[in-house]
């Protein structure tokens, strides 16, 4: 068992996760031309590594899947920077923060409207066990689990295992999942966002077919994409599942203290940290998602209690893969072991 998370000092205890809200609300001011500037470089990056691999697959395709290796951070680092853009946090104007996350939706496979409103759900129901689903890694309670046919064990465990869940799943929901709104599909808004999103995909992919055949789809395009999506799932994983993470029956459940002890504070070397948007600043982005990504390490400067709060290593976070179950008994995550013992 993990007590890595736990164990850390955790000083915010002592103040109600509601007071951080009203603390943390003056750092949500975007700057206009920081923002601009972090889409600028991450853009130009991205698309300047794309031009670069297209150019060495007259040398050898693996070198352009090498390339695209190191250009998926970057096109993590446009979904996040989509992600900021959903919850108003990038531009001060709402429009343009729309209109920038949807034409970002087109480069990292997601259709924004419908997204923002599915991750709008997950931020509004994080460790709620009455209202799990839509926006969420499926996950049971030790007793669920035990009630479960060996048939809806079998596949539980299945979904769970971390070459479905890290392997086969990001492929699956960006390239084929995301195509449709699931879940939203009664609101023809949500329609069309997937729908306008599918055609403009598309149409970019068949601009770069017909510019450079089936070499650009296979060495550049897809290995791009799925390595992006692959780091994106892991983080979304880390981000709420970990042994001491936060669950509560609706009675009992709060959204400011869900916020604060539901999600990590994921160490990242710096290089990483850049590339994921400080993503890993989890517990703050979830007290207050109107924060601007470029201001989270300000808040830990500003705050200590935060900076040491559900503090997450890499090498801590490796153990949280085999953690699938949660035990209302002892309110943690736990194996599958551990939960027959």
């Amino acid at each position: 068992m993990l007590d890595t998370v736990g164990s850390t000092l955790n000083t915010t205890e002592t103040r109600d996760p509601r007071d951080w809200v009203k603390i943390l609300s003056a750092y949500r001011e975007p700057n206009p031309l920081r923002s601009t500037w972090e889409l600028a470089i991450t853009l130009g990056a991205f698309l300047g590594l794309w031009a670069l691999a297209w150019a060495a697959l007259s040398v050898s395709p693996w070198i352009s899947v090498a390339i695209s290796v190191v250009n998926a951070g970057f096109l993590l680092r446009l979904f996040a920077i989509q992600h900021d853009c959903g919850h108003g946090a990038f531009f001060k104007n709402k429009v343009l923060s729309d209109w920038v996350g949807r034409a970002l939706g087109v480069l990292t496979l997601t259709p924004y409207d419908v997204w923002k409103r599915a991750h709008a759900i997950h931020h509004g129901a994080a460790g709620n066990l009455d209202r799990r689903g839509l926006g969420d890694i499926n996950t049971l309670t030790v007793a669920e689990y035990q009630a479960r046919s060996p048939l809806k064990r079998f596949l539980y465990r299945l979904y769970r295992h971390p070459l479905v869940l890290f392997g086969l799943g990001p492929g699956y929901i960006f390239l084929l999942e995301y195509r449709l709104p699931l879940g939203l599909t009664n609101h023809a808004i949500y329609w069309i966002s997937a729908m306008v999103t599918n055609l403009a995909i598309i149409a970019g992919l068949t601009a770069i077919y017909l510019l450079g055949g089936w070499m650009p789809l296979v060495f550049i395009f897809l290995p791009t994409t799925l390595f992006a999506a692959t780091a994106g799932v892991w983080l979304f994983y880390v981000q709420h599942q970990f042994e001491t993470t936060h669950w509560e029956q609706e009675e009992d459940w709060q959204l400011h203290e869900a916020a604060l002890k539901g999600s990590s504070h994921y160490i990242l070397p710096p290089a990483l940290q850049w590339l994921s948007a400080n993503i890993g600043i989890h517990h703050v982005h979830h007290l207050c998602s109107r924060i601007p990504f470029y201001r989270l390490p300000e808040v830990l400067r500003d705050h200590e209690e935060l900076a040491h709060s559900n503090r997450l290593t890499i090498s801590e976070s490796i153990s949280t893969a085999r953690l699938h179950l949660w035990d209302e008994n002892s309110k943690r995550l736990v194996s599958f072991a551990d939960a027959r013992g």
